[in-house]
């Protein structure tokens, strides 16, 4: 006996990338011949209430599961018929009860943040479900948003409810093996073994295929698995899991008895003209979209409303806080947008004319810490024999034809006098004064994957990665300490700044100072030469 089984979405999660306006006669022939190639459960569409469909036909977005009838052959016994309903966007005391002439089942689907601020209300929907006799597979939109810990509350939940399914749903395409590895084996592990076991994938990183397989090997013959696919991968960006390529994969490597021919029939009867007409698969924006766990419509709106490179859709991704990425706000893109472009400079021609001078030689960080002060002999005996290009952050340094790096507007200003004459490197968010200022871009200096991404130290070292030196020697990268210490060279630095959290700013500065001396391994020698917290040894 089989254990897995495919449900394909095309007329669901196919259909968001033309708004699900299948015709009536396409819908019940796609259906039909799903069920004639032996697919064992088809998704017919959504189920959403009339705030937000006006159902008048040629649509899968459906408001009463009576619509649903007349494209159902409900005399074929090897198929199970499926909708979907996102929480909150379908109201379940309108539910007819299950009489066995529409469909068999609703997979639900909530995110972590509908399950935590809406508990109730999300259970409420489920006891609905079950009790009007529906097979009821719960989604557990984004998996990866759950941490170990909360996929078992879940699992507890899930054993309570006994759902026909529960599903791993890779919302943004941004899995890795490991990632499925681990969650599996939490869910399996600690799941009731008559609970289906549903993935389903977004194919941005183009690993779809193979995590579906992981998946069955991960079963071993044993827990019932759903693997959700589309017709030719059809989907929104990146698109889903290719039917025919589970189908194939599963009919010769584990005989099951699917009807491949009738797949790719239908993929050309139906659709190959919309793959004509609308594109979706693999492209840079959905790499993107699964590095940042994005919701494909920020992707789209980035693309066609500002036409941007590839770059900047990642920088603009970025710039949107986790939260908010998820979902689509066009208005906070376009207030994203509009600070971005304000600083964003091309600053091509800066690399190179800085590279002339750095690249294949030694540079030496002096960072304003106070170890300059109480190492100062050792940094000048260094610097005489070694004779490194010298950078300074955020402040001038007394040594001839150095460079002095500013990341902060307010140290800037205030060293107006002191720079005169000076070799000074400005990050674009600095508004430069002097036009013998070289402005490097920004967006490309930091990581706002932190708290502190703009951390002046943090942009050089990024800033110099990209002029290839093949030593960088640091000193007064001390750390941050409380209790008064002396944390910078000289008064003028704020020295208790954000004293309630130097613990965060000392973690992060090390997370991302290592994770630049990582990157530089083989091709540069990082070290620091005064002490710090932050070196590795």
């Amino acid at each position: 006996m089989k254990n897995i089984r495919i449900l394909d979405c095309t007329l669901r999660d196919g259909g968001r990338i033309i708004d699900c306006a299948f015709p009536d006669q396409e819908i019940k022939e796609l259906a039909g011949k799903l069920a004639n190639a032996k697919i064992d459960i088809v998704e017919i569409g959504f189920l959403r209430d009339c705030r937000f469909v006006n159902y008048q036909g040629n649509s899968t977005f459906f408001t009463d599961v009576e619509q649903i009838k007349p494209f159902l052959d409900k005399t074929r016994k090897n198929v199970m018929y499926v909708a979907f309903i996102d929480y909150g966007m379908f109201d379940f005391t309108t539910l007819k009860p299950f009489d066995g002439t529409s469909i068999d089942g609703i997979r639900f689907g909530f995110t972590k943040r509908d399950f935590v601020e809406s508990h109730d209300e999300v259970m409420q929907c489920i006891k609905i479900i079950k009790q009007k006799g529906y097979q009821l597979f719960i989604q557990g939109v984004n998996s990866l948003n759950y941490s170990d810990l909360e996929v078992l509350r879940l699992v507890d939940m899930i054993n309570e409810v006994h759902p026909y399914s529960f599903g791993i749903v890779d919302t943004y395409g941004a899995m890795y093996m490991d990632d499925i590895d681990r969650i599996y084996s939490l869910i399996d592990h600690n799941m009731d073994s008559d609970i289906c076991i549903n993935f389903h994938s977004h194919n941005n990183y183009q690993l779809s295929f193979a995590l579906a397989q992981e998946v069955i090997r991960l079963s071993k013959g044993v827990r019932q698995i759903i693997i959700d696919g589309t017709l030719s991968g059809m989907g929104k960006v990146a698109g889903n899991l290719n039917t025919e390529l589970i189908v194939d994969y599963l009919v010769r490597k584990l005989q099951y008895d699917y009807e491949l021919d009738n797949i790719l029939d239908i993929i050309d009867d139906y659709i190959q003209k919309y793959s004509a007409k609308y594109s979706w698969g693999y492209s840079i924006p959905a790499m993107m979209a699964g590095i940042y766990k994005a919701h494909p419509n920020n992707i789209v709106y980035l693309t066609e409303k500002f036409r941007l490179e590839t770059k900047d859709i990642s920088n603009l991704l970025s710039m949107i806080s986790p939260q908010e990425r998820q979902r689509y706000d066009y208005d906070n893109i376009e207030r994203i947008y509009m600070e971005y472009i304000a600083d964003k400079i091309e600053d091509y021609d800066t690399i190179n004319e800085l590279k002339k001078t750095v690249e294949d030689k030694e540079a030496f960080v002096l960072v304003p810490g106070d170890s300059i002060n109480t190492h100062k002999g050792l940094i000048n005996k260094y610097i005489s024999e070694h004779n490194p290009i010298i950078f300074s952050v955020n402040y001038i340094a007394e040594y001839m034809n150095s460079f002095a790096f500013f990341g902060n507007q307010k140290r800037y200003n205030r060293l107006f006098s002191e720079r005169q004459g000076k070799n000074v490197i400005l990050s674009s968010n600095v508004k430069s004064d002097s036009r013998t200022d070289h402005i490097v871009n920004y967006h490309s200096l930091i990581n706002r994957g932190y708290k502190y991404f703009e951390n002046s130290t943090i942009m050089l070292f990024n800033l110099l990665k990209k002029l290839n030196p093949d030593k960088i020697t640091i000193a007064g990268f001390d750390g941050f300490r409380a209790g008064g210490k002396k944390n910078y060279l000289d008064a003028s630095f704020p020295n208790e700044r954000n004293k309630k959290e130097f613990d965060i700013l000392n973690r992060e500065i090390k997370e991302m100072y290592l994770e630049i001396v990582n990157t530089l391994h083989g091709k540069c020698e990082v070290k620091i030469i005064t002490p710090s917290i932050y070196d590795k040894k």
